[in-house]
């Protein structure tokens, strides 16, 4: 095989359908560079590959042209300005689940919250959001217990690799959703299967693992079975967050009403899609039936 240069690699790989930007970090990748290092491939535009990298390169983008997410293939995603380590015993994390990030550090910065403040993240997949809590409440001086949970023994292997090589302390426990878990806490934040189990857009998915995609006939029964559990390991006045579907904001506040929460309310997406629901329990168990969604926005 001839030599070929960085554009001639990247042309090829851009006619085969990659997007550009994807075709550029795999290069990056065989070349072991960082993904940072874009305009390296600007600088060296003509250069040839040696024809371990161009192998390399071309196996890579086979397998991205297959469907297989890029994160996989590089195995590291950023989260949260964090980069985690992640392959096919975990979900990518996505930037949507930013958002619940977000929420949950507004809600640990109101007032009244006596320390160590407590937090559960359930589903924790790679760790992505437990570890963003963490390193947030770290940097911020903020004394915090975080706990992971997920069912997954492979899925917590991920994540305790990657709280050891950031340099943070979390708790892990292996746990069908709250079934293990002992304690209370301030705030419990969850990404959980959501995907209703014939949704066709599973079909484009199959890299990713099922168990932490589908959920039901209405992608709804995590989301039943979370909210009914969490009232038992929530802190008088502590807080339920859950991400969701684009189309399932106003069941799962309904969901949470029923249960007695209260200032249910969602959040959107920097799509604005509402991606995000949650509530209060309440500071005393013995609450009025019927609480109406909340304007208040902690």
């Amino acid at each position: 095989m001839n030599p070929i240069t960085c554009a001639q690699a990247l042309a090829a790989a851009q006619q085969a359908g990659l997007d550009r930007l994807d075709a550029q970090l795999l290069l990056l990748h065989a070349l072991d560079k960082p993904a940072t290092a874009r305009s390296w491939l600007l600088a060296h535009d003509t250069g040839e590959l040696a024809p371990e990298v161009s192998a390399a390169f071309h196996a890579f983008s086979q397998r991205r042209a297959a469907g297989e997410p890029l994160a996989y293939i590089i195995g590291s995603k950023e989260f949260f300005g964090l980069a985690l380590q992640v392959d096919a015993r975990v979900l990518v994390p996505r930037p949507d689940t930013e958002t619940l990030v977000e929420w949950a550090l507004a809600v640990l910065e109101m007032p009244g919250l006596m320390p160590p403040l407590k937090v559960l993240d359930l589903g924790t997949g790679s760790g992505a959001v437990a570890l963003a809590l963490a390193h947030s409440l770290k940097a911020t001086g903020r004394e915090a217990q975080v706990t992971a949970v997920d069912a997954s023994a492979d899925a917590l292997d991920v994540a305790r690799e990657n709280a050891r090589r950031l340099n943070l302390a979390v708790e892990f426990i292996e746990s069908r959703w709250l079934e293990q878990v002992g304690g209370s806490f301030h705030l419990i934040a969850s990404n959980p299967p959501y995907i209703a189990s014939a949704d066709p857009h599973l079909a484009a998915l199959t890299h990713e693992p099922l168990q932490a995609l589908a959920a039901g006939a209405d992608g709804l029964d995590d989301l039943r079975q979370i909210i009914q559990q969490a009232p038992a390991h929530l802190l008088p006045g502590g807080w339920l967050l859950l991400e969701h579907g684009y189309d399932q904001a106003v069941r799962v506040r309904e969901l949470l009403t029923q249960r007695g929460f209260l200032q249910v309310q969602s959040r959107p997406d920097l799509a604005g899609i509402e991606r995000c629901s949650g509530g209060q329990w309440p500071q005393r168990q013995t609450i009025p039936v019927g609480h109406a969604t909340s304007d208040r926005q902690p």
